[in-house]
């Protein structure tokens, strides 16, 4: 981006292109006001205060709307900014925007809002990260952590470490360049304070492998022989009629998948061809049984499956076989038919419902540490990066201390920790950073 694309007037389509009840068009920059009285039929905008009105051109009306004018810097961007919200009909909407790059505007990049409200001190980085978590979530768990981020959770966290770490490296460095007048801390001090950091960002990282399953979400596969219950327990999971389900083996002939959210955690769950082999099988089930061994292969989960009521035959033993290596969890299915429970497994009845609830919580257990789901915040793979860099650099400074170097070279590696923090909230970044996270929002946040 040229620099001086930072401060052009930029407009976008705001919501969903579609047909709706509302389309919002965003204006910000200097212009905004300019260009949007324009092309409005009010006379004058007073920041704060909505407007009733038309959009024109050349004097005929296009749309009727209601305007919102926001005064630099109470407004999302910190600049001046004006919204059109209009009737949602796609070309409607497209005229409008056409409009305003008429009228002077450019059209806004990907995430170019938000990213404005980060280099105007509205919003740190994690917080503009959030924004993006926000409208991506996947589930209400995974939203509401994103919120807390937003709302500067995640940023109390890291501005609380950095504060104390930087008072211990200015007392280090107070004490080299002053050693007269400053008493160096001692190393059993140094050594607990740095120790303490580290157990403070261990704190912070043990969420990372939970906020990246919430964030990305798990491939579960349900596999067993035909027959076995798939298909039923992926409807009873669903709490829907999704999959076709007879007495007939081989009615699934071809994978089946639907998103579910798992107490928090997003899944694809996906229903497989029983697998078999024997002379019935025809080219098509064949087909499907070939899908059903690759999901099996790439799913982060398996729900093995059999028919308790039938016992745990060879069929079944050559089934666990291939998935017993993998994170895998054992059932058996039609408790409500079965003499006595397996004890080796956890009974299930999709039909009754028995245990559906304990098997999503052992799905929960399986794939994520509860106390980290219990966490207020989320990181991403950035955030966490810096992290562990801060990590490193405190356990070098440990050694440093243990070693009883002297201060000044540990105090680099302080600074190190220090200006790895600094980037998880952005106060050091760098373009290339900067660009690669804002590329990934979508024109008009």
């Amino acid at each position: 981006m040229n620099i001086n694309d930072e401060f052009d007037t930029i407009s976008a389509i705001a919501t969903p292109l579609g047909t709706g009840g509302v389309g919002i068009i965003r204006i910000s920059g200097n212009d905004a006001f300019k260009i949007a009285l324009n092309m409005f039929s009010a006379k004058s905008l007073e920041a704060g205060k909505i407007s009733h009105g038309w959009v024109v051109e050349n004097g005929h009306k296009i749309d009727e709307v209601v305007v919102l004018p926001f005064k630099n810097p109470n407004s999302y961007t910190g600049e001046d900014v004006v919204e059109f919200q209009c009737h949602g009909g796609p070309k409607v909407v497209k005229k409008i925007l056409d409009l305003t790059i008429q009228n002077g505007a450019r059209l806004a990049q990907r995430g170019e809002f938000t990213k404005r409200a980060f280099l105007n001190k509205k919003l740190d980085l994690s917080q503009a990260e959030a924004v993006l978590d926000l409208i991506h979530a996947k589930t209400s768990n995974f939203a509401q952590k994103s919120a807390n981020n937003l709302s500067g959770a995640l940023t109390r966290e890291i501005s609380s470490i950095k504060s104390s770490l930087f008072s211990l490296y200015s007392r280090i460095i107070a004490a080299v360049d002053f050693p007269e007048d400053v008493v160096e801390p001692e190393y059993s001090y140094l050594k607990e304070e740095i120790e303490k950091y580290i157990t403070q960002i261990n704190k912070i990282l043990k969420n990372a492998d939970a906020s990246n399953i919430m964030r990305q979400g798990i491939k579960i596969a349900i596999a067993g022989c035909p027959n076995a219950g798939k298909s039923s327990l992926f409807n009873a999971l669903l709490n829907l009629e999704r999959a076709i389900v007879t007495e007939i083996p081989g009615t699934t002939r071809d994978i089946i998948q639907e998103s579910i959210d798992i107490d928090g955690i997003p899944a694809t769950l996906i229903d497989t061809a029983g697998i078999r082999d024997d002379a019935e099988v025809d080219k098509v089930e064949a087909i499907g049984i070939e899908y059903t061994k690759n999901c099996v292969e790439n799913a982060d989960l398996i729900l093995f499956l059999f028919d308790w009521s039938k016992g745990f035959d060879e069929n079944d033993a050559l089934i666990y076989e291939m998935i017993e290596n993998k994170p895998h969890i054992k059932i058996a299915s039609k408790a409500d038919l079965a003499e006595v429970p397996n004890p080796e497994a956890l009974n299930i009845s999709s039909k009754t419902g028995y245990n559906i609830d304990e098997l999503k919580q052992k799905i929960k257990e399986a794939v994520v540490d509860k106390d980290a789901m219990e966490t207020e915040f989320v990181t991403n793979q950035r955030q966490q990066e810096c992290l562990f860099r801060a990590k490193n650099a405190l356990s070098n400074a440990l050694i440093a201390v243990n070693n009883g170097e002297i201060q000044d070279l540990i105090s680099i590696d302080i600074k190190s920790a220090l200006l790895a923090l600094d980037e998880v909230t952005g106060e050091v970044i760098t373009d290339e950073i900067l660009e690669n996270i804002f590329e990934h929002f979508c024109i008009g946040k």
